[in-house]
């Protein structure tokens, strides 16, 4: 009899370490923040230094799209806007003539002048070389008038042509590969040699350095916590134990929804709860998708 009640209370007091150890207010899974990497451009993938499970740098290049046709396309569009500019009239030497007849009559003009205040020339060879300039300044203005209208034009095919230069350029900058944030490769979609398109999912990265526990939580444990609030997380170890790492609180759900489906019974289903997500540094051992459990600091 003694023998029977001392096995029952070791059992309880087993049962009751246990429920100590494994006790929690909140679970849920972990999950990071996942970025697709793609290119603004299409084309073979001639380099590609990305492997899953690399650890990449923030706005490192790890690739390169296939640039010929872009660089062929450029030197075209260079040699288009050559060709234009080729028509531009030279405004100086086409006016010169007019200039050089306008000085001539100015010349006369003072020539003529000087006749008529000694009394030796007529008013009327006076009036006539004023006509005369006259009609030169004004073939001259309609000239210039002309061939800046000519230049302004071909100045206006050349703009065109200028954007798509500028398109290009743009596509030669997306050309590279260029890794958006730290973190680490999680799978890759498209080996060097490939051929891609725009937007395109090359690879799949995430910053595994913190990870978020998206966890829930009761109506009633809604008053106990607010944003900013440390927390303690327990994850599964491998060894049927657990680690403890801390946590903060950095998002609180503003609308209550059904328990997800990945909770075990369907009575638990059917409450009512608050998401929340809580920031957790990885030291290596949390995974996405791992299972985490959350206490609430008193």
């Amino acid at each position: 009899m003694k023998k029977t009640l001392i096995i029952l209370s070791a059992t309880i007091l087993l049962a009751s370490c246990a429920g100590e150890e494994n006790a929690f207010d909140a679970t849920g899974t972990f999950e990071a923040k996942e970025i697709i990497v793609s290119t603004g451009v299409g084309g073979k993938i001639i380099q590609l230094k990305a492997e899953e499970g690399d650890s990449l740098s923030a706005n490192a290049i790890v690739g390169t799209i296939d640039t010929t046709q872009l660089y062929l396309k450029k030197l075209q569009l260079q040699a288009q806007i050559k060709a234009v500019l080729s028509k531009q009239p030279d405004i100086n030497s086409q006016i010169a003539a007019l200039q050089e007849q306008i000085k001539t009559a100015n010349t006369e003009k003072m020539r003529i002048d000087n006749l008529v205040t000694a009394g030796v020339g007529t008013q009327k060879q006076a009036d006539d070389i004023r006509s005369q300039i006259s009609v030169l300044q004004k073939q001259l203005d309609a000239q210039q008038t002309a061939l800046q209208i000519t230049s302004q034009s071909i100045y206006q095919e050349v703009t065109p042509l200028t954007m798509q230069i500028a398109q290009v350029d743009d596509q030669l900058v997306q050309s590279a590969i260029l890794n958006p944030v730290k973190g680490t490769v999680l799978t890759l979609y498209a080996e060097q040699g490939e051929f891609t398109t725009p937007g395109k999912a090359i690879y799949k990265i995430a910053d595994l350095s913190t990870m978020t526990l998206r966890a829930y939580i009761t109506g009633a444990q809604l008053a106990e916590i607010k944003l900013g609030q440390q927390v303690t997380v327990k994850i599964d170890n491998g060894e049927k134990n657990y680690s403890e790492l801390p946590g903060t609180i950095y998002w609180i759900s503003e609308k209550a929804e059904f328990t997800p489906k990945t909770i075990q019974t369907k009575e638990e289903r059917a409450n009512l709860v608050y998401a929340i997500k809580v920031k957790v540094p990885n030291n290596g051992q949390i995974k996405i998708g791992m299972y985490g459990e959350l206490i609430l600091n008193k």
